[in-house]
């Protein structure tokens, strides 16, 4: 039977790595997908990690149609054994119910990748659709940590390394990115709620002690 499956965790956990070694383990068994993605950090039309591997991918752009895309392929002769969509978060509701759709009517198996939560906490419509429609819900085993150490469990923006908690849902960008420009890091939820990233935790370690000291 296939399967709509959601691959779910924080950014820097591994999800684009293992979409990638799923596409390759397929490959080389001569099964042939189509690998679709939405603002990669790479690029338009790419898949990559931050591991280095990127591939090409179809941009699964705001109001594509990505049931009759697949459609439109098999119509052609096209040969589609099973479906990868990463960055899953940033897709419309209407195309998660398109993914659910091509496993129903086509099919065809459908992985897809993506992080529940935004900066805000709040989560991704594509991501909410995921969790009401998906046959099954994987968290990823590879666990990002808070610069505490402690396991990540949500996404923070920063700006020249301070949390901002306002704007957009969606602006791309990546973890470890160069302080002043906006970036993310993952962080634990006491250190979430706290605002306090690996930056402002730096400059709190080297704050002057602010008590008054009298010398004997």
């Amino acid at each position: 039977m296939s399967e709509l499956v959601f691959f779910s965790g924080t950014m820097d956990c591994g999800k684009s790595t293992l979409a990638l070694q799923i596409g390759h383990n397929r490959s080389a068994r001569g099964l042939q997908g189509v690998i679709f993605t939405r603002d990669d950090r790479a690029g338009e039309g790419k898949l990559s990690s931050r591991l280095g591997l990127v591939t090409g991918a179809v941009e699964a752009t705001e109001g594509m149609d990505i049931y009759g895309y697949l459609v439109d392929q098999l119509s052609k002769g096209g040969k589609v054994d099973y479906v990868i969509a990463d960055e899953a978060q940033f897709l419309s509701p209407e195309q998660i119910d398109q993914l659910a759709r091509v496993v129903d009517d086509l099919g065809l198996d459908v992985f897809a990748f993506g992080i529940t939560t935004d900066f805000r906490t709040r989560l991704f419509p594509g991501s909410q659709r995921l969790i009401e429609l998906a046959d099954r819900i994987e968290a990823l085993q590879v666990e990002a940590l808070c610069w505490c150490g402690a396991r990540a469990t949500h996404n923070a923006r920063t700006v020249a390394g301070e949390m901002v908690v306002e704007g957009a849902q969606v602006v791309v960008g990546d973890v470890n990115r160069p302080v002043g420009e906006i970036g993310y890091e993952v962080l634990c939820r006491r250190h979430h709620l706290r605002r306090m990233t690996a930056a402002s935790a730096r400059a709190g370690a080297l704050s002057p002690d602010v008590l008054p000291v009298t010398s004997a």
